[in-house]
């Protein structure tokens, strides 16, 4: 099989792992049941839908039903799915702490700073309309003062032709105003007949149509100006009556001018003034928001002037939709951002007041220079203009700050993350069994001696891990040399013709320095000794071993417990160390002549239950004399004088019992002594109790008196009984 085909195996099998995986997770999960069961409803009603199936009212509620349990699936696992990525998203410490550092830090002074920007664009955006609104009074202010001037001239001049005298105002003041468009309109004379204070307002009623003056006048008396932005008025409105009005009027442009300037309605800031004498007549006054004029405002307040719209009723008739693009090109060339000023506008012909939405453009820069022109000079520079820079040193220098404090942020969040997760795959490699990872030490902080304290601990786990496995390659050795040395000792039945035999050797390590045999000897005499090397463990273990090779060796040789064992000191003495030594009883016990023959060399006493002369029992501690077998003194001379071998006469139910230091002198936890009058006492106490039974009833009052305290020096026993050639 080639690579390729492997590697397209692969990712069939990969694919089909990852839609088992989704098949199952839509099965298994509460969320996916749901979907799943929403989709068959859905499905259902439209294959019953579609074979013309119904029933009347049920498509609909089972529709819904579907639908619901549609929305619930994808609600829960919206939750799930959340619940998940947070999960997912937070598990790591780093980002947890990179979260907590931009909520904490970063987020409110962005939040902060936004807020500041808002404020000050809503400052400058609602300080642009400002001036835009107080621009188009001053303009009102203009056009108000050029009608009132002609129309007290017009009344000066009764006699003239009303457009000989407007010719003649215009022609004056055609240099001081700009975009001025005049007409001169009747009025009804039954509207002035009240007076200038009474005359009728918006909403009053018409002139009658009786009134002469009211269906004579219709056109304009006189024009004047270029009236490029509309027809001039032939009258005015009823809402007016008699009244003088300045204000800003807008109207809605046809598809061809909002085509041709990009703008949906068209303003103008009109005035009107009242000639009451000879005839009533009203002087319009219009200044057109165009051209000069809107220049002339962009220049005295910074604010870049775009199109305006219409609102309301007046909308219906507003430019298609190529005239309302967000802003126009001047607010481009502006270079502002966009905003609307709300201004009011008055409907001409009904008198109503409406808002006008304009597009502006605002220039921070721009406004700001122009207010504080005004102030008061330092040197080249003005004291906002001071104010200004060192606001935005205090910005910059903010700004330094937080970008620090981000990057300080960022790089502690690593540093401590990063030593977490390098502690983190240090435990993960500890856990699976690799011992002998080690974290690189890059600081010297905390973190720094956390990872040096992990090295450590791991180094420690090492050495101990080798120190365990020594330890058990050591106790397998002891626990080998423990099942040798028990090998070494009698093993199976140890009873004698005439003499039965129990013994025990409980080691206070694995192994042991006390060493205890029955040897057959000729005759049908046997060998019984028990002995006590010095010390404990593997050393004496050895002696032992050598020991026994040795009195087996001799008891072949010598018939004389103390012959042998001057015997056994000689060899002894000269492999022994010097800082060791043996204690040793050796005893030849002859069942057919019921005697026994021992000799003790600086072993603990024997002790022998024997009856008495009225019928009862009594025990006798033995101890001929004896020095203990090693020591280099001399060539032997002193252990070989003062060596004794005696001869005791044994009876029917007679007991012996050899022991080492180990029974006698086993220790509770006040440091007191079993001793060897107690033990005395116990054989005596239990004489009469079963052999083995006997055996067990010591070691258990052994095991009483020395409690909870260790066990300090091994416990060899060997208990003799003898018995009639028949039993």
């Amino acid at each position: 099989m080639t690579d390729e085909t492997q590697g397209t195996r692969a990712e069939v099998d990969g694919r089909r792992s990852r839609v088992g995986r989704l098949a199952h997770g839509f099965l298994s999960s509460l969320p996916g049941r749901l979907i799943l069961a929403g989709a068959a409803v859905k499905l259902s009603i439209l294959a019953l839908g579609a074979a013309g199936m119904t029933v009347d009212g049920l498509p609909g509620a089972v529709s819904t039903l579907g639908g619901v349990l549609l929305a619930v699936g994808a609600v829960v696992a919206l939750v799930q799915g959340s619940v998940a990525a947070r999960r997912r998203l937070l598990w790591r410490v780093r980002q947890k702490l990179l979260l907590s550092y931009l909520f904490i830090g970063v987020l409110p002074v962005l939040l902060v700073v936004i807020i500041f920007v808002l404020a000050g664009l809503l400052l400058f955006a609602n300080l642009s309309s400002y001036l835009i609104r107080d621009a188009l009074t001053e303009i009102g202010a203009e056009a108000r003062l050029a009608a009132r001037s002609l129309a007290i001239e017009l009344s000066l001049s009764p006699g003239r032709p009303p457009g000989a005298v407007v010719n003649r105002w215009y022609s004056r003041a055609a240099g001081t105003a700009t975009g001025l468009s005049i007409a001169i309109v009747p009025i009804a004379a039954a509207r002035c007949d009240a007076g200038v204070g009474s005359q009728p307002g918006p909403g009053m009623p018409a002139a009658s149509a009786t009134d002469p003056a009211a269906s004579a006048d219709t056109a304009p008396l006189a024009v004047v100006g270029p009236w490029r932005h509309e027809a001039p008025p032939p009258d005015l409105p009823d809402w007016l009556g008699c009244r003088e009005f300045t204000g800003v009027v807008a109207a809605p442009k046809n598809a061809a001018e909002a085509d041709a300037s990009g703008s949906a309605a068209r303003v103008t800031v009109r005035a009107v003034s009242i000639v009451r004498s000879p005839r009533p007549a009203g002087v319009v006054v219009d200044i057109p928001f165009e051209g000069a004029v809107r220049d002339r405002v962009e220049a005295s307040t910074g604010v870049t002037i775009g199109d305006a719209s219409l609102v309301g009723d007046g909308a219906a008739v507003a430019a298609p939709a190529a005239s309302t693009r967000v802003a126009t090109e001047s607010i481009a060339r502006g270079r502002g951002f966009p905003w609307v000023a709300l201004l009011d506008h008055t409907e001409w012909r009904s008198g109503q007041t409406q808002p006008l939405p304009l597009r502006i453009g605002i220039s921070v820069r721009s406004i700001y220079a122009r207010l504080s022109a005004s102030q008061a000079s330092l040197g080249t520079r003005s004291f906002g203009d001071l104010l200004v820079i060192a606001v935005l040193l205090v910005a910059l220098l903010f700004l330094i700050i937080q970008a620090g404090a981000l990057a300080m942020g960022f790089v502690l969040a690593r540093s401590i993350t990063g030593s977490v997760h390098e502690l983190f795959v240090g435990t993960e490699r500890v856990r699976q069994g690799d011992f002998g990872h080690r974290i690189a030490v890059r600081t010297r902080d905390q973190l720094g001696q956390l990872a040096d304290s992990f090295n450590l601990m791991t180094g420690s786990i090492e050495d101990l891990l080798r120190q365990a496995a020594e330890k058990r390659r050591l106790e397998e050795e002891m626990r080998l040399a423990h099942e040798i040395q028990t090998s070494l000792l009698p093993n199976g039945p140890l009873d004698m013709p005439g003499v039965r035999v129990s013994a025990l050797c409980v080691p206070a390590r694995e192994v042991g320095g006390d060493y205890y045999d029955v040897l057959p000897l000729p005759d049908g005499r046997f060998g019984v000794l028990v002995a006590d090397v010095s010390g404990k463990g593997m050393s004496a273990a050895l002696y032992m071993a050598e020991l026994k090779g040795l009195i087996l060796s001799l008891s072949q040789i010598h018939e004389s417990p103390r012959q042998l064992l001057i015997n056994a000191n000689r060899v002894i003495s000269a492999h022994l160390d010097s800082r060791s030594f043996i204690t040793m009883t050796y005893a030849v016990v002859d069942p057919k002549a019921r005697r026994m023959t021992y000799a003790r060399a600086g072993h603990t006493p024997l002790i022998h239950l024997a009856r008495d002369g009225r019928g009862g029992r009594r025990t006798r501690i033995l101890t001929p004399d004896g020095m203990v077998l090693g020591l280099r003194i001399d060539d032997g001379q002193r252990f070989e004088s003062l060596l004794a071998e005696e001869t005791l006469e044994l009876g029917s139910e007679d007991i012996l019992v050899f022991f080492t230091d180990g029974i006698s002198e086993a220790m509770n936890e006040r440091s007191d002594c079993f001793g060897e009058s107690r033990l005395a006492t116990l054989i005596e106490a239990h004489a009469d109790l079963g052999f083995e039974e006997m055996r067990e009833r010591i070691l258990r009052e052994i095991e009483a008196f020395v409690g909870n305290a260790p066990q300090h020096d091994d416990m060899t026993m060997i208990i003799l009984k003898v018995q009639d050639a028949a039993a």
